[in-house]
């Protein structure tokens, strides 16, 4: 698989890019109370990295989120698969997702999280696709943007697959 990929962004580049958001994010939450929630399953690699390099102190938790399914296409239905085990309320809050398509998974998130109280809440993605979002989510840290492709590797799966390819790609066809 990985020979019939194109690459999009490379290590490299998403290191660059990773050191660049956590800069970001340890600038504003300087001496803040941040409480830092994963989206799985796609998050974990980019999230691993970017934590490593944030230089304020900080919780990790997890949200397991479900919206594609094995059919690979969106039909708007966001399960929890798996909820957090540490409290939000009264924290700062940043959400890091891997991908933000059309923003339903991320609002309904956002929906969900705000009605445990949270001091604050920011967005943090690796990849923002332009261009198709059906509802508006804020995004306070975007790695890159993007559009036409699918993309996979560096987290991102293809049904379960090929979240270990240590680059972001997609297929040629």
């Amino acid at each position: 698989m990985r020979s019939e990929l194109e690459v999009l962004y490379s290590e490299e580049q998403l290191a660059e890019c990773v050191a660049r958001l956590a800069e970001q994010i340890s600038r504003d939450y300087a001496d803040r109370d941040l409480a830092i929630v994963g989206v799985l399953k796609g998050c974990f690699i980019f999230l691993a990295d970017l934590v490593r390099h944030i230089r304020v102190d900080c919780t990790v938790d997890f949200l397991g989120v479900s919206s594609y399914g094995r059919r690979q296409n969106v039909d708007g239905i966001v399960q929890i698969t798996s909820d957090l085990t540490l409290p939000i309320r009264d924290r700062d809050v940043l959400l890091v997702e891997d991908i933000i398509d059309t923003g339903l998974t991320m609002r309904y998130l956002m929906d969900n999280l705000a009605t445990r109280r949270p001091k604050s809440m920011r967005v943090c993605t690796l990849l923002h696709r332009e261009g198709s979002g059906e509802c508006h989510v804020p995004i306070d840290y975007t790695g890159f943007k993007f559009r036409d492709h699918y993309v996979i590797g560096y987290g991102l799966d293809y049904a379960g697959l090929h979240r270990n390819i240590p680059f972001i790609g997609y297929k040629t066809e």
